[in-house]
């Protein structure tokens, strides 16, 4: 992302101050969660409407959990603020450049913008490298490090088969 240099950022009403504000808000979850030992440098919020609706800090250390991104985190609070599984309209505010994990999770929310203060080249400086992770998704499924063996069962099909036809399935 190129660096903001404008009152108002493309696209957007919103001014760079309040970018800029949102962004330190996403800097202090991160402070928070880095100095009370919860987890790394990392903190995220979501903005819809002028309104934080989520926010989180990197909790991988505290819960044991290696998704307690704070982007992942800061979507599950999102969705629950909102009741709704899509974040359409919202904008995600987040300290760093997305991880492999938290970009996929930010797809599905459906989050069509973002705004980080550093990238992943700022968080390999300080141990925090995804270029594995990247390297491997670019190979072929047989070639990857971790092995993937397809199981094909009737029953796995038939499930499949019965969502599809469905009729009072919910899309996400």
């Amino acid at each position: 992302m190129r660096t903001m240099n404008r009152n108002k950022h493309e696209n957007t009403n919103i001014p760079l101050s309040m970018h800029k504000k949102y962004m330190q808000q996403a800097i202090d979850e991160a402070y928070f969660g880095m100095r009370n030992n919860k987890g790394g440098p990392f903190g995220a919020i979501i903005v819809l409407e002028g309104v934080v609706i989520g926010k989180g800090f990197n909790e991988v250390i505290a819960t044991k959990d290696p998704t307690a991104h704070a982007e992942v985190l800061a979507i599950r609070r999102a969705c629950g603020e909102t009741n709704q599984f899509h974040l359409r309209n919202a904008i995600l505010y987040t300290v760093c450049e997305p991880c492999p994990m938290c970009i996929g999770a930010i797809y599905w929310a459906n989050i069509k913008k973002i705004y980080y203060c550093l990238d992943s080249n700022d968080a390999s400086k300080i141990g925090f490298d995804d270029k594995h992770i990247y390297n491997e998704l670019a190979k072929p499924i047989n070639d990857r490090a971790i092995k993937m063996t397809k199981i094909s069962l009737a029953p796995g099909l038939n499930l499949f088969h019965e969502w599809a036809v469905k009729k009072n399935k919910v899309l996400y």
